[in-house]
C-alpha cells in the first residue's frame, strides 16, 4: 500500500514536470494591438465656406502705401468700387489698369466740385479711371482709341491715349494730362499716377456754365427818305406878243439890208 502511494506521487511529479516543459516551450502570447486611431476628416468646404484665396492684390492698400492718394481712396470706398476691384482681380483673367489721380490733382478742381456730384456721378467718375484690361506702358503704343472704361464708351465718355517715346498722353475732351509715374504693376494689375482728374463729358460737360447770352446787334439806322418835292404849278406865259415883235424886227432888218444893197 505504501509502495503504491509512492508510485502515485512520482507519477504526479512527472506530470507536473511535463506540463512545466510544455508551458516553457509554447510561444509568448502576442500582446493585443490597440485599435487604430480614427482621424476625423473635415467636411468638404461648400461655396459659402470657401476661404478667400490668398495673394489677391488689394488696390487701396497699395495706394495707401504709396501715399498722396487719400481722396481717390476715399472715393473707391464710398462708391463700393473697392469691392468691385477685388472681385475683378479675383475672377477676371484680363486684369485691370487704373489711372490714379493724386491729392494735388483733386485740389486743382473747383472748390466743392465733388460735393455737388450725386452718388451715381461719383461712381461713374471712379469707373472712368479704370480700364478693364491690363496695359503695360509698351502696350499703350498699340491700343485702339477711344479706350473703353468701366464707365462705358461713346461720345460722352471718350478716353484717348497717345504714346510717345518718353511719355503717354491722356485726353478726355475736358482733361489733358500724362502718366507721371507707375505706382504698381504685375501681370494682372497696373496702377499709373496722373496729376489731373480725368473728367468725363457725360458728367462735367453738362455742368459747365452756360455762355452769356449774346447781346443783339444794334439796329442799323435807316436812311431818311427825302420828302417828295411838289413843284408849284407854273402859270402859262403868253409868248405870242414876243414872237410878233421878233418877227417884225427880222422883217425890218431884212428891208434895211435890201435897201442898202440897192443903194450900192
Amino acid at each position: 500500500m505504501k509502495q503504491q502511494h509512492s508510485l502515485s506521487s512520482f507519477s504526479f511529479f512527472l506530470l507536473l514536470l511535463h506540463c512545466a516543459n510544455t508551458f516553457a516551450q509554447s510561444p509568448a502570447a502576442t500582446p493585443a494591438q490597440a485599435p487604430a486611431a480614427v482621424v476625423a476628416q473635415p467636411p468638404a468646404a461648400t461655396p459659402t465656406q470657401a476661404a478667400q484665396p490668398h495673394g489677391i492684390t488689394n488696390v487701396t492698400k497699395i495706394l495707401e502705401k504709396a501715399g498722396h492718394f487719400t481722396i481717390f481712396i476715399r472715393l473707391l470706398r464710398s462708391t463700393q468700387e473697392e469691392n468691385h476691384l477685388f472681385s475683378a482681380l479675383n475672377d477676371s483673367s484680363s486684369g485691370v489698369t487704373i489711372f490714379a489721380p493724386t491729392d494735388s490733382a483733386f485740389s486743382e478742381l473747383k472748390s466743392g466740385t465733388l460735393n455737388t456730384l450725386s452718388d451715381g456721378d461719383k461712381s461713374e467718375l471712379v469707373k472712368f479711371h479704370v480700364v478693364p484690361t491690363f496695359l503695360s506702358t509698351s502696350q499703350f503704343q498699340t491700343v485702339s482709341n477711344p479706350l473703353g472704361t468701366w464707365a462705358g464708351t461713346g461720345s460722352r465718355l471718350p478716353l484717348n491715349v497717345t504714346s510717345y517715346p518718353n511719355s503717354v498722353n491722356i485726353t478726355t475732351g475736358l482733361t489733358n494730362t500724362s502718366l507721371s509715374g507707375t505706382v504698381y504693376t504685375d501681370n494682372q494689375l497696373a496702377i499709373y499716377k496722373i496729376e489731373k482728374v480725368l473728367l468725363p463729358k457725360d458728367i462735367f460737360a453738362s455742368k459747365a456754365p452756360a455762355p452769356a447770352p449774346v447781346a443783339p446787334a444794334p439796329a442799323k439806322p435807316t436812311k431818311a427818305v427825302p420828302a417828295a418835292t411838289v413843284e408849284s404849278p407854273v402859270a402859262p406865259v403868253d409868248i405870242s406878243s414876243a414872237l410878233m415883235f421878233a418877227h417884225n424886227n427880222v422883217v425890218g432888218s431884212v428891208g434895211i439890208v435890201a435897201a442898202a444893197m440897192f443903194a450900192l
